[in-house]
């Protein structure tokens, strides 16, 4: 089973940035857009920033002008570029993967970074 492998997480004061990579351990076919997710304690998950295919871009509204979420495809990572980070962005984040094929839609999800924006 492929697995999602995230990096990049850490500790940083308001106003810092981060950059959360995301790189599959194995190959991953008939993919059907991915992004990064969060999830705060006591919150429900949430999307953070997704690339459709197509490469259409959807953000939250809370990180619209913050987060920029890119892709490197001869490294086949996935990237979430952090600025100006808030305290209320302190969360595990996720990266997602979808795919699509004639057996229908999967989703393969790394194990989650702890971002912690803190003084």
């Amino acid at each position: 089973q492929v697995r999602l492998l995230e990096s990049g997480g850490g500790l940083v004061q308001p106003g810092g940035s981060l950059t959360l990579s995301c790189v599959p351990s194995g190959p991953i076919f008939n993919l059907n857009g991915m992004g990064w997710y969060r999830q705060a304690p006591g919150k429900e998950r949430e999307l953070v920033a997704f690339m459709e295919p197509g490469d259409d871009i959807v953000y939250a509204d809370s990180v619209k002008d913050r987060f920029t979420i890119s892709r490197d495809n001869p490294k086949n990572t996935l990237y979430l570029q952090m600025n100006d980070l808030k305290p209320e962005d302190t969360a595990v984040y996720y990266c997602n993967w979808k795919t699509l094929d004639g057996w229908g839609p999967e989703d393969y999800w790394g194990q989650g970074t702890q971002v912690t924006v803190s003084s």
